[in-house]
């Protein structure tokens, strides 16, 4: 098992970060196995997701939608709305497990790996990824 993090700043505001090269490139030194990638983080989730032909702005957009940023949170400290961002995680989990054959990451032609961040408060992110061999 090697396991790695990943520091990532989503920049402040709601973002869709594309991380699906730096974990490839951990995973190009492994063979076959699994390669689980965790985001320690109550405020921000992981996705599989087709980024660059607007599915990814699309997601940024929309979550407002689900997770209106206003009054209605019961957790309430931070910026406005930030109650939403607590309950992100329950829609889009902090965590994603991808299959690696022969150190290339099995995904569909138009998967990404991205990171999905609302809270505007912390843009400093940590991604653990850890290979699991097989």
């Amino acid at each position: 098992m090697r396991t790695t993090e990943l520091e990532i700043d989503t920049g402040g505001e709601v973002a869709v970060v594309d991380i699906t090269s730096r974990v490839a490139e951990f995973c190009s030194e492994g063979g076959d196995g699994l390669v689980s990638i965790f985001l320690p983080h109550a405020t921000a989730g992981l996705a599989l997701l087709e980024t660059g032909a607007g599915s990814d702005d699309d997601l940024a957009a929309h979550l407002d939608t689900v997770l209106p940023r206003d009054d209605r949170w019961r957790h309430r400290h931070g910026s406005a709305g930030h109650g939403a961002d607590h309950v992100l995680p329950a829609f889009i989990s902090p965590s994603l497990t991808v299959p690696v054959d022969d150190g290339v990451l099995a995904l569909g032609t138009w998967q990404s790996i991205v990171v999905v961040d609302t809270n505007t408060d912390n843009p400093d992110r940590t991604v653990r990824l850890t290979f699991l061999a097989g």
